[in-house]
């Protein structure tokens, strides 16, 4: 290639690279506020709202549940800069992990009423070690099939909770090995201590080459439901209705079962 064919090509590829730039620079921001329960789930949203809408660009600001609310109640109250937050704009959507927190931003009228869509549920699953042969199939068999069953501390967690609530529905007597959290009851499963685990859906999948999935459990406890609302001065609302009705679409639950979670029943 001559010297002015290696120029027209660097000048040609230096065109795409500009009009590449412009276009991520000029792609409108949704900002989601959320929680590091939920993270990733909305995060993987957020990725594969874009695939489809390239003009759009997903941020995700991550809070916890009373930080958010207060983060929400400082930018509305805020004369000057009402949407400061962070470098990253106007708050769109609001999904925090729970929805006790969604009904309390209703009541305060920080997310608009009528708004929230339901898109995640919490599901307890029994793990055994991934080289274990001998497993129970079901929850109902882990009398006689589990000596040890670890479990996380009712006391502290909502894991532990949840899995106290099934275990007592199912009338188990079985012995427990009590462990701090989520991650403890993996850790002593995959030492040894038990026999079998009780976990969240999503744990179970950040494991799964160590850990299977033998049961999951669809009732007998208090599921944790997940949605997300529109803020109240959402600055683009006909975006957020189109977000929102996204994360209910069959791609976006497909997304989100393949993370472990549960989808609301009806949807």
């Amino acid at each position: 290639m001559n010297t002015l064919a290696r120029l027209a090509a660097f000048c040609g590829g230096m065109t795409f690279l500009a009009g590449t730039i412009g276009m991520a620079a000029a792609a409108e921001p949704l900002v989601i506020a959320t929680s590091p329960s939920v993270k990733a789930p909305v995060e993987a949203l957020g990725r594969l709202f874009e695939a489809s809408h390239p003009d759009v660009n997903v941020l995700v600001y991550v809070d916890n549940g009373l930080d958010m609310r207060r983060t929400i109640a400082a930018m509305e109250n805020n004369l000057t800069g009402r949407y400061a937050l962070a470098g990253k704009g106007p708050i769109h959507l609001v999904a925090p992990g729970g929805d006790e927190l969604i009904d309390r931003l209703q009541m305060r009228y920080y997310v608009l009423p009528g708004t929230a869509r339901t898109y995640i549920v919490e599901q307890l699953v029994l793990v055994v070690p991934e080289q274990l042969v001998e497993a129970p199939d079901s929850f109902e068999e882990m009398g006689s099939k589990v000596k040890r069953l670890a479990v996380a501390d009712p006391e502290r967690t909502v894991l532990g909770q949840q899995t106290q609530g099934l275990l007592r529905s199912l009338g188990y007597r079985g012995q427990l090995d009590v462990a701090t959290d989520g991650r403890g009851v993996l850790d002593h499963l995959l030492s040894g201590q038990a026999d079998a685990g009780v976990i969240f859906g999503h744990e179970a999948v950040k494991e799964q080459e160590r850990v299977r999935v033998v049961a999951v459990a669809g009732q007998g406890y208090q599921q944790r439901i997940h949605s997300m609302a529109m803020e109240r001065y959402c600055p683009n609302r006909s975006l957020c209705e189109q977000f929102l009705a996204f994360v209910q679409s069959p791609g976006a639950q497909k997304v989100l079962k393949s993370l472990g979670y549960a989808i609301p029943a009806g949807r």
